[in-house]
C-alpha cells in the first residue's frame, strides 16, 4: 500500500466526514469511552485497538546555549479501519507520525505513514516503546523516555525525565468534548525535564527544557458540528500549569474545557465556560488567516495572559494540515507553552 493510499485510509470515514477530519462521525461498532474510567498501568500506556483513534503526543519548550527558544513535537497517531487487531497485512490498524522542530526563524516538519501488523509501527506497554520506522519514544515506563526522530533537514535525540505524577483531565480522565456528550479518555505527563541535541542545517544544538506528553483515545471524540479546536498547554514560571481547549462549532460558538495543575500537585478540572481564549492578532500562514496571538483567561485562577507564537509560520504541512508551535506567555502570569490549532481553511 503506497503512502498516498495509507494517508487516505488513516481517516477511513473521511468520505462521510462529520466534524473536523471526520472525528465527529458515528463510532460504527467501535468501543466508546464511558464515565468513571479505571485505568490500568502500564497497560493503558499501550494501544487500544478496539477504539478508532488514539495518539501519543509530545511537545517541548527548549533553550539553546545562547538563549534561543526552540520547540519540538513528536506524535504517533493510530487509526483503525475496524475494531479488531490482526497479524501481518490483515491488521486494520494504520499509523501516522508527525515530527517537527520550530526555531524563531524556521519550522521543520515531516510525516511518516505505516500499516499495522508488519512491525513498521506500533506501541508496546511494558517496557514502553512507541515507534514508526526509525522514530522512537522508548523507556522502561513513562518516567524516563528517550525520543528520536529524523527528517529531511532536521533530527533530534532527547531524554525525558518525569518530575511529577500523571494528570487526568475532565472527570478522572473522562474528558467531555461537546454539549452532546462526545468524550475521550485523556491523561498527560506535563512535567518532564528534557535534555538532548537538535540537528539543524546550521549544525548541532544542545538543548534543555521541559516537555508535555498527552495520551488520548476515543472513537467519536467530536460532535458532527465541531469544525476544529484551539488547544493550549501553558507552563507558568510559578510552577503552575494550565491545559485548556476550545472546540469551535459551525454556528460560531465554542465548547471549552480546562485543567489547572498547581505547583503543589493539586489538579482542578474546569467545565465548559470557565476557560476562554480570544484571538488578539492574526497572521497569513500557508494562505490561511491564523490567530497567532491570543488572550487566555481563567478567572477562577486570576489568569489573564497573552499567548504569542514564537514563530507564526509553524504550519504542519501534512496529510491533515494544522498549526502547532511554541508560545511565550505574558500578563498576569509569565512562562512558555504550546499551541495547536486545527480546522482553519
Amino acid at each position: 500500500m503506497n503512502a498516498k493510499v495509507i494517508a487516505l485510509c488513516l481517516l477511513p470515514f473521511a468520505a462521510h466526514a462529520q466534524g473536523f477530519a471526520g472525528l465527529g462521525s458515528d463510532a460504527e461498532g467501535f468501543a466508546v469511552p464511558t464515565p468513571a474510567p479505571v485505568f490500568d498501568f502500564p497497560r493503558d500506556h499501550g494501544a487500544h485497538p478496539d477504539y478508532r483513534i488514539e495518539w501519543w503526543y509530545v511537545t517541548a519548550n527548549m533553550t539553546g546555549p545562547d538563549g534561543t527558544d526552540y520547540g519540538l513535537q513528536w506524535t504517533l497517531f493510530r487509526s483503525a479501519l475496524a475494531p479488531t487487531d490482526g497479524e501481518n497485512w490483515q491488521s486494520p490498524q494504520l499509523w501516522m507520525g508527525h515530527a517537527a522542530v520550530t526555531t524563531p526563524e524556521d519550522h521543520f516538519v515531516t510525516e511518516r505513514l505505516a500499516r499495522g501488523g508488519i512491525g513498521q509501527a506500533g506501541v508496546t506497554a511494558g517496557p514502553f516503546a512507541a515507534w514508526i520506522d526509525d522514530w522512537a519514544l522508548i523507556g522502561s515506563g513513562f518516567d524516563t523516555l528517550t525520543m528520536t526522530a529524523t527528517g529531511p533537514d532536521f533530527a533530534y535525540e532527547v531524554d525525558l525525565t518525569a518530575r511529577g505524577p500523571l494528570v487526568f483531565h475532565g472527570e478522572d480522565g473522562y474528558s467531555v468534548k461537546s454539549a452532546a456528550g462526545q468524550a475521550s479518555y485523556y491523561y498527560s505527563q506535563p512535567n518532564y525535564a528534557l535534555s538532548g541535541v537538535l540537528s539543524l542545517p546550521e549544525g548541532e544544538v544542545p538543548v534543555t527544557g521541559t516537555a508535555w506528553l498527552d495520551r488520548e483515545w476515543s472513537s467519536q471524540p467530536l460532535s458532527e458540528s465541531q469544525t476544529g479546536w484551539d488547544w493550549f498547554s501553558l507552563s507558568f514560571d510559578t510552577g503552575d500549569k494550565l491545559m485548556g481547549f476550545l472546540l469551535r462549532q459551525s454556528d460560531g460558538s465554542s465548547y471549552s474545557s480546562a485543567t489547572w495543575i498547581g505547583a503543589d500537585g493539586t489538579v482542578t478540572p474546569y467545565a465548559d465556560g470557565a476557560f476562554s481564549a480570544r484571538p488578539l492578532k492574526r497572521s497569513e500562514v500557508a494562505g490561511r488567516d491564523i490567530p497567532t496571538e491570543w488572550q487566555v483567561t481563567l478567572p477562577e485562577r486570576d489568569v489573564d495572559v497573552s499567548v504569542r507564537a514564537i514563530n507564526t509560520d509553524a504550519w504542519m504541512d501534512v496529510s491533515v494540515p494544522y498549526w502547532e508551535g511554541p508560545v511565550r506567555i505574558t500578563g498576569s502570569h509569565a512562562g512558555r507553552g504550546y499551541l495547536e490549532m486545527t480546522g482553519y481553511e
